[in-house]
């Protein structure tokens, strides 16, 4: 069964939802719909991996030497140098 129902979302989402269904040739409600989907489906569990984490040292199971997770700034600076790094290789 079919139900049809109004939803809010921000424009600038609208506007970017559209263009990405218009871009595939598929309607809007058809991405909303897999979208939804994947929200609510155990993927959800495997997307939450993929987030950004606090590095880890899997040898001790505590953080990586040197970071101190009451500082930013420590955490910054390890983005930082990672990021010059790959600016080094061409981002390879």
């Amino acid at each position: 069964m079919v139900e049809r129902t109004t939803v809010r979302l921000p424009s600038e989402l609208l506007s970017r939802a559209k263009r990405m269904a218009a871009e595939e040739a598929r309607t809007l409600t058809s991405l909303i719909e897999e979208g939804l989907r994947l929200v609510v489906s155990k993927d959800r569990q495997k997307a939450k991996r993929l987030r950004g984490r606090v590095p880890v040292s899997k040898a001790t199971g505590g953080l990586m030497p040197g970071v101190d997770i009451t500082k930013y700034s420590d955490i910054q600076g390890m983005d930082d140098l990672e990021y010059a790094k790959r600016l080094k290789s061409g981002f390879k």
